[in-house]
């Protein structure tokens, strides 16, 4: 990496210019969400019924007696070996999450239409304790477009993120977000995708404050270097070649 080297006051004159920006961008983003918030509401009107932990249970269960639901969909399919590696670098953010979520009026679960006993053993092997249930045998992720038949697959082109796009699998990330309202019926308030997901990386946000950044453009893809988090070898000398050289 090739930097300018100036003086502390030169260095603090550029910090306190980029600030102002950082500022500005803050601002927007409270603005953003702000208006994120509202945003017209649809009824759930489907029944919807996942295996999980505390056995079958319906959307409005999930809430476990909260207002606010946010669900992560996470791309594990029936018959899946394991997880998507980029949803497994998602997910080792949610158990820290989850409980302080819980104090602010929201329920967080992940959902995989991959059956019970498939989400478990994969969820034993990477450690969470995040509450995961499978929507196998439901419309549920088709519904919310993270899940896509042959049929659909087979056209070319899924609905993904709010168009019609390829998409190399049959399963996508995505998050959804629920409201219960009085008399306990269940809305739909919110969804996001692909880089909509972002923000959930708070490895991502880290990488962002570094020299080098997330540092890979020179990837095949943007996440190409991620792993599960016991896939990873330890900094060997070669590695650390690599990265600092």
């Amino acid at each position: 990496m090739q930097h300018t080297v100036v003086s502390q006051d030169q260095w603090l004159a550029a910090r306190k210019a980029l600030l102002a920006k950082e500022k500005e961008l803050t601002h927007a983003r409270d603005a953003l969400s702000a208006e994120r918030r509202t945003l017209p509401w649809v009824k759930i009107d489907k029944s919807y019924v996942f295996d999980g932990p505390a056995g079958k249970q319906s959307l409005a269960d999930l809430f476990e007696g909260r207002s606010q639901l946010i669900v992560y969909h996470f791309m594990l399919g029936p018959g899946w070996k394991e997880g998507c590696p980029s949803c497994s670098y998602l997910a080792d953010h949610f158990d820290g999450a989850a409980i302080h979520l819980a104090q602010r009026d929201v329920t967080f679960v992940v959902v995989s239409r991959a059956p019970r006993a498939e989400i478990e053993a994969y969820q034993k092997r990477m450690g969470w304790k995040f509450k995961w249930v499978s929507s196998f045998g439901t419309d549920f992720n088709h519904d919310f477009h993270v899940s896509f038949t042959p049929e659909e697959k087979a056209g070319g082109k899924v609905e993904y993120n709010y168009s019609m796009t390829e998409f190399p699998s049959e399963e996508a990330p995505g998050l959804s977000v629920f409201a219960k309202g009085e008399g306990g019926a269940v809305f739909h308030t919110y969804s996001s995708y692909a880089r909509g997901l972002d923000i959930l990386v708070g490895a991502y946000n880290f990488l962002d404050f570094a020299p080098k950044g997330r540092d890979e453009d020179k990837l095949p893809w943007t996440m190409a270097w991620v792993r599960r988090h016991d896939e990873y070898e330890t900094a060997s000398p070669k590695m650390a070649s690599a990265c600092c050289g």
